[in-house]
């Protein structure tokens, strides 16, 4: 099968286009029992895919990813296909049935994944819409949901709203009934006026951490804003939650803010934090379910062939993506 393969870690230049051999589910391996493998339509590119790719920050390679170059070939997380095989243990999928989630290896023709990373393709998307959901989508539903407590009523401040955690952040915040207020350039104001957003601020123009407003929740998904200008815009009450911001650093990357928001939240009345998100079959159904009610819809920029994956990668680390960025295979 053709995939996109890396031998070392490092930029765009380290990928290659070969043939390789396709994961087969070994009848006699246990581990693999809930594995399925998903002939693949299209697969996603967010921003974890430029941090498997270069090992950085260092701290990526600790995490079990590989510390002089790549365990998993094969990068790519995010994929839509066509089942073409199942484990001994599967019980959720059969072969033929059209699904979305997560798996490993995605830029390729064919890729593993896990039944319990994986749900049934919603009718109302096409195989390049679902493969925009999956770790993009589940961040900004877990940032809000579960560690925001997003309520109805509340004024919501999304950073990074045109990316591609921030346009499901601002679908998902008025499905909850939030008011919404979105950050981004000014390219982009229309954009994410149209995805729901009841305000929108250009940051060229104004910065929203210098105005009156005040906010129950301020969704960072991609700045490099202060945190105490960040808890200056929040309620004495508010939550911030922090799940972007790049510095290009090779130790901590950015996550220098996440460390001190968690160091001072203890000592401070509003809540500060961030988190890593929890990967499940569960939420996908949520997010399932919210693009059937036609509350979420999955808002695609640009659409690279298989051949093109460096570039699809480039184009989305330069900034200049508007939602997301798919791979088609």
């Amino acid at each position: 099968m053709k995939a996109i393969v890396q031998d070392t870690y490092g930029p765009t230049d380290a990928l290659e286009l070969r043939d390789i051999d396709p994961p087969r589910i070994a009848e006699d391996d246990a581990k693999a029992a809930n594995d399925v493998i998903v002939r693949v339509h299209a697969s996603g590119v967010e921003r974890g895919v430029w941090h498997v790719m270069t090992g950085l920050p260092y701290p990526v390679r600790l995490a079990g990813y590989g510390l002089r170059a790549p365990k998993t070939p094969t990068p790519g997380r995010e994929l839509a296909g066509v089942v073409e095989a199942v484990g001994s243990a599967v019980t959720r999928f059969k072969v033929g049935d059209e699904v979305f989630g997560l798996g490993q290896g995605a830029f390729a023709e064919l890729a593993r994944a896990n039944e319990n990373l994986l749900a049934p393709k919603p009718p109302s998307l096409t195989f390049v819409q679902a493969a925009a959901v999956g770790i993009s989508a589940m961040t900004a539903l877990q940032a809000l949901r579960d560690h925001g407590r997003v309520a109805a009523g509340q004024h919501v401040l999304v950073i990074g709203a045109a990316g591609g955690v921030g346009t499901f952040a601002v679908q998902l915040a008025k499905a909850f009934g939030a008011e919404v207020t979105g950050v981004c350039s000014g390219t982009k104001v229309d954009l994410v006026r149209e995805l729901g957003a009841d305000h929108v601020v250009d940051y060229s123009r104004e910065d929203v951490t210098a105005g009156d407003q005040r906010y129950d929740l301020v969704l960072d998904t991609g700045g490099n804003t202060p945190l105490s200008r960040l808890r200056r815009v929040l309620t004495p009450k508010g939550t911030l939650v922090i799940v972007g911001g790049e510095t290009g650093g090779r130790w901590l990357g950015g996550s220098d803010r996440q460390v001190r928001a968690l160091i001072v939240s203890p000592f401070v009345s509003q809540k500060l934090g961030s988190f890593i998100c929890r990967e499940n079959h569960e939420d996908l159904l949520v997010l399932s379910e919210l693009v059937e009610a036609g509350k979420v819809t999955p808002l695609i920029d640009r659409t690279f062939a298989l051949s093109e994956t460096a570039k699809a990668i480039d184009y989305l680390t330069e900034g200049h993506a508007r939602g997301k960025v798919v791979v088609t295979v």
